[in-house]
C-alpha cells in the first residue's frame, strides 16, 4: 500500500509541476496533507473536506471546532493549516513592506479577511499611513468576544504617534454576521476620529469585514474625513 501511494503521490507532483492550474482542488488538497500524513492516502480526507466546506477557501476559513470530530484530521494537520492560513495572510499583507498606497478600502479588507476569516471572535486592527496614505504598520489593536470587542483610542493614537502616521484605518470583523456596523461600531468610530483630531492624525476609513464581505463608512458615508 505504501508502495501505491508513493507512486501516485510522484505521479501527481509530476503532473503539479508539469501544469499546477489542471489539478482540480482535491488533488491540490490531496498533495498538501500529504506533506503530514506523508504514509497514508490522503484522497478519501481531501475529497471529504471540500465536500463538506465547499472550497479549498472554505476548508481554510473554516473555524476550528468544525475540524474536530473529522476522522483522521489530528493535531498535525491542525497545525499545518495554522501555517497555511498565516503564509496566506502575510502575503496578502506584504504591501507592509512595500509601503503600497492604500488607494481603497478594498485593499485594506482583503488583508483583513485573510487574517480574520473563520475567527470565532471579534477583533480590531489598525493601518497606519503616511501624508500619501502609504502603510506604515499593519497591527492588531484589540481582540474580544463572538459579538464584541472594545478599543482605547488613546491607544491607537499613540501607537500613530510613536510610528509617526498621519492617517489611520480602523477594520474590525464581525464573526458569522452582516457587515453592517452596529450602534457602538459608530460610536467607537466618532471617538477613535475625535481623538486622532486632536492630533492633526485623519481616521481614513472604518471597514468592518466578514469572510465573504465588507462595509466602508467612508464610503457609505458615515465617515467624513477631515484633513488636518
Amino acid at each position: 500500500m505504501q508502495k501505491r501511494t508513493d507512486g501516485h503521490r510522484e505521479r501527481l507532483r509530476a503532473r503539479l509541476n508539469a501544469d499546477p492550474a489542471a489539478l482540480p482542488d482535491y488533488e491540490v488538497l490531496e498533495l498538501l496533507l500529504g506533506y503530514v500524513l506523508v504514509r497514508k492516502d490522503t484522497k478519501p480526507l481531501a475529497k471529504e473536506l471540500l465536500a463538506r466546506f465547499q472550497s479549498l477557501r472554505g476548508f481554510l476559513d473554516a473555524r476550528d471546532t468544525e475540524l474536530e470530530n473529522i476522522p483522521g484530521f489530528g493535531p498535525g494537520l491542525r497545525t499545518f493549516r495554522v501555517l497555511l492560513r498565516e503564509l496566506l495572510a502575510r502575503h496578502t499583507a506584504a504591501p507592509v513592506l512595500r509601503r503600497e498606497v492604500m488607494a481603497s478600502p478594498e485593499v485594506v479588507a482583503a488583508m483583513a479577511q485573510n487574517r480574520l476569516a473563520g475567527n470565532a471572535h471579534e477583533e480590531i486592527w489598525v493601518a497606519y499611513l503616511d501624508t500619501r496614505n502609504r502603510l506604515l504598520a499593519w497591527e492588531r489593536a484589540s481582540s474580544g468576544s463572538l459579538e464584541t470587542v472594545s478599543l482605547h483610542p488613546r491607544d491607537v493614537v499613540r501607537r500613530a504617534l510613536t510610528l509617526k502616521a498621519t492617517g489611520i484605518i480602523l477594520v474590525h470583523n464581525h464573526p458569522g454576521g452582516s457587515a453592517q456596523p452596529s450602534g457602538p461600531d459608530l460610536q467607537l468610530t466618532e471617538k477613535v476620529a475625535e481623538a486622532a483630531k486632536t492630533m492633526s492624525i485623519r481616521l481614513v476609513d472604518h471597514i468592518i469585514v466578514t469572510d465573504n464581505a465588507c462595509h466602508s463608512m467612508t464610503q457609505e458615508g458615515l465617515l467624513i474625513v477631515h484633513t488636518p
